[in-house]
């Protein structure tokens, strides 16, 4: 697995606070920020939970006991680290009143409001999420490091890496995913074969941002570079570098890379190249990715993230309270190891 130490950081000379995260339960806060807001009609009903020390998994399928529904009927927009406090949504088709569920609660969890609507909660169903860390141990200068750190991501973005937990317990899902590929193993579990596949996709993905991170290719288009507008979320192919990387410069358009795949949006030229660099590292035939089917067709991810809301303030005498929010699918882990300079897979595996 490709360590998150292992691609650069942004701001290597930007000394920074050390410390560590999750010292205590509730040193990791993370909020959804919804897509839409429920239509108070409908089927399913929608449920704002708060949980401590349990996962979404084991959360849900608890609301589903309680309310009589089968757990196939539940939804939720993404799964949450047990080790934080969370708010999130969870639908589950149910004939429940919202006073009703509002009424539940159990070990871990609360609900905090109710409504209905129509359909079903999908992953990917929200904007992203909202953060709260506290870094504990910090150095005596650690507030103003972390506000000079935080202005410079404000004005640069932030590497849009895959966190530790993308890789699993012992980090090793990425291999047995490439295993998968190249038919040196057989799994027959469907979940955990898309769970080691799509570590595989993020490893890949991982190393292709570490060589433009390493090679001074973050923030600008490259010839053939797929490039992501920010606003609509449209893709193209660059074919005028000296065009579009002002565009890139202004936060206009963001490099994006690869999750490799048999229908993946393909780029062209040096682009192309350095992609196809990156596979031939690995021992990666992308001939080989037609034998995954649907579990590994392939998609475009951007390179950078635009972090907002970034706000930094003291804790104590050896903290701080770091707050941001992140677009869906980026985690926390590409702001704090900024922040820190610390090896963050060590001191928070799941952030």
């Amino acid at each position: 697995m490709l360590a998150q130490r292992s691609v650069p950081l942004l701001t290597p000379e930007l000394p920074g606070t050390s410390g560590l995260v999750r010292v205590a339960e509730d040193d990791f806060y993370v909020e959804e920020l919804p897509l839409y807001e429920p239509s108070g009609a409908g089927e399913h009903l929608y449920l704002t939970v708060e949980k401590r020390g349990r996962s979404t998994v084991e959360v849900a399928a608890e609301i589903a006991r309680n309310l009589g529904a089968r757990e196939r009927d539940l939804g939720t927009a993404g799964l949450k680290d047990k080790r934080a406090v969370s708010v999130q949504r969870i639908s589950v088709l149910s004939k429940a009143t919202p006073e009703e569920a509002l009424r539940l609660q159990g070990r871990g969890f609360r609900v905090l409001a109710a409504g209905r609507h129509g359909n079903k909660l999908r992953p990917g169903h929200l904007r992203g999420n909202r953060f709260r860390i506290v870094i504990r141990g910090v150095v005596p200068e650690a507030i103003s490091r972390a506000r000079t750190v935080c202005a410079r991501l404000a004005e640069t973005g932030v590497a849009n890496l895959f966190g530790p937990q993308r890789f699993g317990k012992h980090g090793d899902n990425a291999e047995l995913g490439r295993a998968i590929l190249l038919r040196e193993r057989q799994v027959r579990d469907r979940f955990l074969r898309r769970i080691a596949l799509s570590a595989l996709q993020s490893e890949l993905f991982n190393r292709c941002l570490a060589a433009r991170i390493a090679d001074g290719l973050f923030a600008t288009a490259i010839d053939g570079d797929v490039l992501k507008k920010r606003a609509t979320g449209g893709l193209f192919v660059c074919d005028d570098p000296r065009a579009d990387a002002p565009r890139v410069l202004a936060g206009e358009l963001d490099p994006a890379g690869p999750l490799p795949g048999h229908s993946l949006f393909a780029s062209r030229g040096e682009a192309a190249r350095r992609e196809q660099a990156v596979l031939v590292a690995s021992h990666i035939d992308p001939e080989s990715f037609a034998s995954a089917g649907d579990e590994m067709q392939g998609a475009r991810r951007p390179y950078r993230i635009a972090p907002s809301e970034l706000r930094v303030e003291p804790a104590g005498d050896d903290a701080l309270v770091v707050s941001f929010a992140l677009p869906k699918g980026s985690y926390a882990v590409s702001v704090l190891r900024e922040i820190s300079k610390n090896d963050v897979e060590e001191a928070d595996s799941s952030a």
